[in-house]
């Protein structure tokens, strides 16, 4: 698990450079389905627009937090499902304004919920908890590092670890989205590009530090999580805290991943709606996505996108788990192929500078590594999809769902593109074809004018002082 989060990480973190090279060149709202048109080919635009408005409709959030309620009451979900439906659709129906306000405040909770586990994770391992003895790396020789899966030897802890990468993609799922936005955001060439390299270094970081510390607490082997319960009560750092006689702890933490949840759901609405209103700027998708409210949210991609939050409704009739588990492949295998895309991007709007005789350094914000990220990431993404279920294709382990969920994807992708590029009759863009001279001229046309960042008590003394001023 660790080292899937590092390589995967690495991975992301590639990504991240090559989006925000992208979209630092190029903002707009709809970011890579606009990208993919202006340096590929307009079917592959049409193509990701839909795959990744198709991602937004799995309630896979919703779903969890029927999961995550488990551990307070047996109460149905269905309650849930409609309590934490109606927030989401609240959250983002007012404006953007107050969609960022609530995620700020959930950007904080999650920051805590990250120290609360590294510290009580801690305090666990090092005997710090009244009847629980020094741990140190004692789970790390006993039972060991890897486990098998599904085959023994080597080959079975390889095949462990390879296990666990689908379920860190699904982890770092999201992280694209930083420049959906950008048609909607001040300075949006510098901010998404330095957001986007902020946000990579935290969250590997904060993530890497999380998973270490889990790995110290909880053995693979522990009952609980081996034979699972369908509920939060299987969550490794919740079994740590419960076995180390912390009471309260528990329910902190569980309280605190409802909220990220939330914010998860939050996210595939407000993505899938600003990707319907860019596919309709194309005329690819019906023009009613282009009603916006008087304070700019596109509230009928916002409905349409609410629509498909009663599919959540599933986790009532089989077990949860299973449910979100559905969902869980269903958007890491979107969210791989959205990867790829990205990567394809970057390595198109490349070639089409080389080609036209510009340099890198004529970007508004690139790095040295920007091509090989590009390349790294968009070929360990493809290598990620077509192994994702590989379990399917071991004997005795076959599983129609789990098999559909992981390679859905595919033929979905190549028959939007088929249809589109029969449909239109749209051309493949050779480098010297892409438009990037009125993208340089509006760059010279709208500087963006940053203002130098202060420190938080700088900030503080300036207030001060002007409620002092006005005072007299």
């Amino acid at each position: 698990m660790l080292i899937a989060y590092l390589f995967v990480g690495i991975v992301v973190g590639c990504n991240q450079i090559a989006i925000a090279e992208v979209a630092s060149f190029m903002p707009a709202t709809g970011a890579t389905i606009r990208h993919a048109e202006q340096f590929i080919d307009e079917s592959v635009g049409f193509t990701f627009g839909w795959i990744s408005t198709y991602s937004s409709l799995m309630p896979g959030e919703l779903s969890a937090t029927a999961v995550i309620m488990t551990y307070w009451t047996d109460v149905s979900p269905a309650i849930f499902i409609t309590v934490f439906g109606v927030l989401f659709v609240a959250t983002n129906i007012y404006t953007i304004r107050f969609y960022g306000e609530i995620e700020y405040i959930f950007g904080w909770l999650k920051v805590l919920l990250i120290v609360i586990l590294i510290v009580s994770g801690l305090v666990i391992d090092l005997g710090g908890t009244k009847g629980q003895e020094r741990l140190g790396f004692h789970y790390w020789r006993d039972p060991g590092p890897f486990a098998n899966y599904l085959v023994g030897g080597h080959i079975g802890k390889f095949v462990g670890f390879w296990a666990a990468i689908s379920s860190v993609v699904y982890s770092y799922s999201g992280i694209q989205n930083i420049a959906i936005l950008a048609g909607e955001t001040k300075n949006s060439r510098h901010a998404i590009f330095h957001g986007a390299k902020n946000v990579f270094l935290r969250i590997i970081v904060l993530y890497l530090v999380t998973v270490f510390i889990l790995t110290l607490i909880v053995p693979y082997n522990d009952k609980l999580i081996a034979t699972g319960t369908g509920t939060a009560r299987s969550s490794p750092f919740v079994i740590a805290m419960n076995r180390a006689g912390i009471k309260v702890l528990p329910h902190i933490v569980n309280a605190l991943i409802l909220t990220s949840a939330w914010s998860a759901g939050n996210l595939a609405i407000i993505e899938g709606s600003r990707n319907l209103f860019c596919l309709a700027t194309k005329n690819q998708a019906p023009k009613i996505f282009l009603r916006t409210s008087k304070r700019g949210i596109p509230y009928v991609g916002v409905i349409f996108i609410s629509s498909f939050l009663p599919l959540a409704y599933m986790s009532c009739s089989k077990s949860s788990a299973t449910v979100f588990g559905w969902f869980q492949e269903l958007v890491s295998s979107n969210t791989l192929l959205r990867w790829i895309l990205i990567s394809a991007n970057h390595i198109h709007m490349d070639r089409a500078l080389k080609a036209q005789g510009y340099s890198r350094s004529d970007l508004p914000y690139s790095t040295r590594i920007g091509p090989f990220a590009a390349w790294f990431s968009g070929i360990m993404s493809f290598i990620f999809l077509l192994t994702g279920g590989f379990y399917n294709f071991i004997h005795g382990h076959f599983d129609i769902e789990s098999f559909f969920t992981r390679y859905f994807i595919i033929p979905l992708a190549i028959g939007l593109f088929t249809f589109w590029k029969l449909f239109k009759k749209t051309r493949y863009l050779r480098p010297h074809e892409v438009d990037l001279e009125s993208i340089f001229e509006d760059i010279k046309e709208n500087p963006e004018h940053i203002e130098e960042s202060k420190p938080i008590w700088a900030k503080f003394s300036l207030k001060k002082g002007l409620k002092n001023e006005k005072k007299v």
